[in-house]
């Protein structure tokens, strides 16, 4: 194979692996026309099969394109010892039916088991390039071909890639929900709080409250000291404290005042001539 060839090969199956999951080693649906062909041709096609898919294959064969190839005769033995190294597939059909049928119910309408379908059928493989993800694969003048990928194909590819970048639902439940962070307001700023004056109190009667009380609280205790009629005055305990206080004043200003008048200073000696 040219390695031009070989390269897109790679890049095809490559789609088909990382966009609908397909994997080594490859299922390969053959149908008995395919036998035949390799058979006069003297082909290898599970060689063939691993160096068009650039991997590991593994043919499969259903049990209808097996009854087709019996029905062949004798002439046809050689594609059947070929078909019978080919793992079988069960296809669940009672009576058999055409290959082409059979193949088509197995592949489904979505190809769920990812399988590869090696036909000569032109009616099938045009039927085949509807379903998307199906990797189609024919002998050409003896050489093995696998046909570019199907619209069907690339539109499936391009929605698996959008589902693939988008969220799913319980990854969006995980995600918090961040709060809107409120933007600092632009603008002037205010002055220094602690530069600015204090008010003055515009009430002058909050600044008056306090004497008032001072007075009352004081005619309070003038009423209280005062001795009714009939009655001896009691002498409270902060008079006495107050007259304690006064007595001891005084008597410490005539203490100083003493102190004063007795220290007087001396005048100094007066020093006679001396003689000469």
């Amino acid at each position: 194979m040219r390695q031009k060839r070989a390269k897109t090969y790679r890049k095809l199956m490559h789609l088909y692996s990382m966009s609908f999951g397909f994997r080594q080693p490859y299922q390969i649906l053959v149908d008995s026309e395919m036998c035949q062909i390799a058979t006069d041709a003297k082909l290898d096609l599970i060689k063939q099969f691993s160096t068009v898919l650039q991997g590991n294959v593994k043919p499969m064969i259903t049990q209808c394109c097996m009854h087709e190839l019996y029905l062949q005769g004798k002439v046809r033995q050689p594609a059947v010892d070929l078909a019978k190294t080919f793992e079988r597939r069960k296809c669940n059909h009672r009576e058999a039916i055409p290959g082409d049928e059979c193949l088509s119910s197995v592949v489904g309408d979505t190809n769920k088991h990812r399988y590869v379908v090696a036909t000569q059928s032109q009616s099938l493989r045009n039927g085949l390039r509807i379903i998307p993800a199906v990797p189609v694969v024919h002998i050409n003048r003896a050489v093995m071909v696998l046909e570019p990928p199907s619209e069907a194909t690339l539109k499936a590819k391009e929605l698996t890639e959008e589902q693939s970048l988008r969220p799913s639902a319980p990854e969006l439940a995980t995600v918090p929900r961040d709060t809107p962070v409120s933007k600092k307001r632009k603008g002037p700023k205010g002055p220094n709080p602690l530069s600015i004056k204090k008010k003055k109190n515009p009430n002058p009667e909050s600044s008056a409250r306090p004497s008032q009380k001072t007075k009352a609280e004081s005619s309070h205790i003038s009423l209280s000291t005062v001795a009714l009629p009939g009655q001896k005055r009691k002498r409270d305990s902060q008079d006495g404290k107050h007259e304690e206080q006064s007595a001891g004043m005084i008597d410490g200003a005539e203490s100083i005042a003493s102190t004063r008048t007795r220290k007087r200073r001396r005048k100094a000696p007066a020093v006679s001539p001396s003689s000469p």
